[in-house]
């Protein structure tokens, strides 16, 4: 097989699904991984004909500690090699900080940054061998600066941002290139399918539970680009031979972090509380 080979986490909806349809337009032969196999229909009705052949799809649980090894191991053992990992798997809890239990928080950091960790880890013996390949972390720019509300969201990203930063630097000299994009609010299964309310949040004696009505009907009023942008973005970076640390994507990402990095803590802390209505 000429192709080089992608392995894309998450790809049974959102930018996942998108980035494997990109990718395989790339030229790429992309496995595409998902926890639940009964959910690629969706996948499935998205490739166009002409393209189904470039993809296969494997079960793949990110939270899984134990089985990626063996699941990386055999994407090497039948195609060779693997060129891009796009680390995507991921999911929102939602609830104030003082509402979300510890096992809660644990969950959504196994998830959303222990498993781009494994997963990188896995594939670091064949791209080392290589002395090649790029591995895509789909951070946020929650990464870069919390919102209320998802204090847990923000925690997986933040530690993932830090992790992949230092890790660049490490994987450099061995020709492996990790890189960060990191979208602002676009249009996925991420904000509703894939949001995990914290049970301390749906109890009727949370202390925040008029603030959490509040800040949910806004949410519902912000306007989210289309991740199709995203996807497209992720196939450009895995075929430049230089890419950056960070990108950015979103106009309010972009306005976000350098509003953020302008203003003083002060009058961003209240702006964003007005924002988001709880204050």
């Amino acid at each position: 097989m000429n192709s080089k080979i992608a392995v894309v986490t998450g790809s049974s909806s959102g930018i996942g699904l998108r980035t494997t349809v990109e990718m395989a337009k790339a030229g790429y032969y992309v496995v595409a991984t998902m926890r639940d196999l009964a959910r690629r229909t969706h996948l499935d009705e998205a490739l166009p004909a002409e393209l189904k052949s470039k993809v296969e799809v494997r079960r793949l649980d990110v939270t899984d500690f134990d089985a990626i090894p063996s699941v990386v191991n055999a994407i090497v053992h039948d195609h060779g090699r693997i060129d891009v990992l796009v680390n995507n798997a991921g999911f929102v809890v939602g609830g104030f900080a003082e509402d979300v239990k510890l096992e809660e928080l644990r969950k959504q950091l196994d998830t959303n940054f222990f498993g781009h960790v494994a997963m990188t880890k896995a594939v670091l013996p064949v791209m080392r061998a290589q002395r090649s390949g790029h591995i895509i972390m789909i951070s946020s720019i929650l990464g870069v600066m919390g919102q209320p509300v998802i204090s847990s969201y923000c925690a997986s990203k933040f530690a993932l941002e830090g992790w992949t930063e230092a890790a660049r630097i490490e994987m450099a000299p061995l020709g492996v290139k990790l890189v960060l994009v990191e979208p602002g609010a676009f249009k996925t299964d991420i904000w509703d399918r894939n949001v995990v309310i914290s049970q301390g949040a749906l109890s009727p004696d949370s202390p925040n539970k008029e603030r959490s009505r509040r800040f949910t009907d806004g949410v519902k009023k912000t306007t989210m680009g289309d991740a199709w942008e995203v996807a497209r973005l992720i196939a450009r970076i895995a075929q430049d031979s230089n890419p950056k640390l960070r990108y950015r994507i979103g106009r309010d990402a972009a306005i976000g972090y350098w509003m953020r990095r302008i203003l003083p803590w002060n009058t961003w802390e209240k702006m964003i509380a007005k924002r988001s209505s709880i204050h």
